[in-house]
């Protein structure tokens, strides 16, 4: 298995978004090709959208969940409820270490953009989101350690 928290870090850097860093880190255990992986999180980026509202390396992360231990039968309440459940632990631990899963929070000292800003230097040394990606990976691997990659 690859290092996904440092491939999900190389993706951002590379200029994508922090949902599609996260969700394209995992393609090697979610099993979707990695263009489909990129377009599928495209929307999701800077809080949904440019509109800083739930960040998007927990969306990324929710997804990657979603595709390891989400469930297909809408009658399977038991598998709902216990996978609901895996999403709280996710979301809990990721606001535990960084006290918000809103992106307005995390980047509340930043300039608000609902365009999306130039990768510079300065924009990646003023920002947390590679930490973030990389947060989110972290608690994916542990999940998956702890889980195994099937149901």
């Amino acid at each position: 298995m690859i290092n996904h928290e440092e491939k999900a870090h190389e993706l951002f850097k590379q200029g994508y978004n922090c949902a599609q860093s996260v969700f394209a880190a995992f393609c090697d255990v979610t099993g979707i090709d990695f263009d489909t992986a990129i377009k599928l999180a495209s929307g999701f980026g800077a809080g949904m959208g440019g509109m800083r509202d739930t960040c998007g390396a927990v969306t990324g992360m929710f997804m990657v969940a979603d595709m390891l231990y989400g469930y297909t039968d809408s009658q399977a309440t038991a598998e709902k409820a216990a996978h609901y459940a895996t999403i709280r632990k996710l979301a809990e631990q990721f606001k535990e270490e960084n006290q918000s899963l809103m992106c307005r929070d995390l980047l509340a000292f930043c300039k608000k953009a609902q365009q999306p800003m130039e990768r510079t230097d300065a924009y990646y040394a003023e920002r947390p989101c590679t930490r973030l990606v990389m947060d989110a990976a972290r608690l994916l691997d542990n999940l998956i350690a702890e889980r195994g990659l099937n149901k």
